[in-house]
C-alpha cells in the first residue's frame, strides 16, 4: 500500500545505505533532533539508533502523522507534531543547538529553508540543518558569486549559511521514484554575518533584481529607489550591469538603505 501523495510532495528516501550516510553527517547521541517529514519513520529509526536527548517529528499527512504516533507511542524521547512545517511555530518548540534533518518536498523546499533563516538567534538555534533537496534547487542554493546558479535564493542562503553539498543522490533511492536527481547538502549557521535590519527587505531586493536577471540594473534599482544616481555613487554601481555581477554585500548593503526609506 503506498502512502505517498503527490499534493504534498511525497517521495520516501528507501536506500538505507544513503540513510545511514546522512545520519552519521553530525554527532545525534544526546543532541535535540527535528525531522521535517519523516513519512513512515526510515530515517526516524537510525536516528533513534543513535541515542538522541529528544526527536521531534513534524508530519503534514494526517495519515503519516497517525502511524508515527502509534509506531513510537513507547518511546519517550520521540513527540509528533502534525503540523505544517510552514505555518507551526518553530521558536516555541525548538529547543538549542538543535539537529534539523528533512527529506524536504520539493514544492515547498525553498519556503522551508528561507523560513529557518529567518529564525531568530539561529545560531544558539541551530548547530546543523541536513536537507535534501532537487538537484536543480540544490545547485541554486551553493550558487557561487557570478556563476549561472548564483542569484536569490544562493544570495539569502549564503548570507546566515555555511552550505556544503555532500552528494547528488539518484532517483532509484527513493519510492516512488521522482524524475530527477536529488542532492544532500548540509547548513551551518555563521556566527559571523552581515547584519541586516531586516530579513523581508533582502527578500524583496533580490527578487526584485532577479526578476530583470537579463536586464541591467538601472531597471530594478529604478523600482526600489527615487534616487537611482545617489544611489549608484554610494555604492560604485555600475548600472549598465546585470544582477548576477553585483556581489552579496551589495545586495546586503542596499537591503538596509531600503530598510532606511520606511
Amino acid at each position: 500500500m503506498s502512502f505517498s501523495k503527490k499534493s504534498l510532495g511525497q517521495n520516501f528516501l528507501k536506500d538505507k545505505n544513503i540513510i545511514k550516510k546522512i545520519v552519521n553527517l553530525v554527532e545525534v547521541k544526546n543532541k535535540n533532533i527535528i525531522e521535517i517529514g519523516p513519512g513512515k519513520g526510515a530515517l526516524t529509526d537510525e536516528i533513534l539508533i543513535k541515542g538522541p536527548r529528544s526527536l521531534i517529528l513534524i508530519e503534514k499527512d494526517q495519515n503519516l502523522s497517525k502511524i508515527l504516533k502509534i509506531k513510537y507511542s513507547d518511546n519517550k524521547v520521540v513527540k509528533v507534531y502534525h503540523d505544517d512545517i510552514l505555518k507551526i511555530n518553530l521558536e516555541r518548540i525548538i529547543n538549542d543547538k538543535s539537529i534539523i534533518f528533512g527529506n524536504l518536498p520539493y514544492n515547498i523546499s525553498s519556503q522551508i529553508l528561507i523560513k529557518l533563516i529567518k529564525l531568530n538567534n539561529l545560531e544558539k538555534k541551530i548547530s546543523d540543518l541536513i536537507f535534501m533537496f532537487q538537484k536543480e534547487l540544490g545547485q541554486k542554493i551553493i550558487g557561487r558569486y557570478q556563476s549561472n546558479n548564483y542569484g536569490r535564493l544562493s544570495i539569502i542562503s549564503q548570507w546566515r549559511m555555511n552550505i556544503t553539498k555532500i552528494k547528488d543522490i539518484l532517483p532509484q533511492s527513493f519510492r516512488p521514484i521522482p524524475k530527477i536527481m536529488s542532492t544532500l547538502l548540509k547548513f551551518e549557521p555563521k556566527q559571523d554575518y552581515y547584519k541586516i535590519k531586516e530579513i523581508k527587505k533582502l527578500e524583496f531586493v533580490t527578487n526584485t533584481f532577479f526578476n530583470y536577471r537579463r536586464k541591467m540594473i538601472k531597471k530594478p534599482l529604478g523600482l526600489l529607489f527615487k534616487d537611482v544616481d545617489k544611489i549608484k555613487k554610494k555604492y560604485n554601481l555600475n548600472i549598465n550591469e546585470r544582477p548576477q555581477k553585483l556581489n552579496p554585500l551589495i545586495y546586503y548593503k542596499l537591503s538596509n538603505e531600503l530598510n532606511e526609506l520606511g
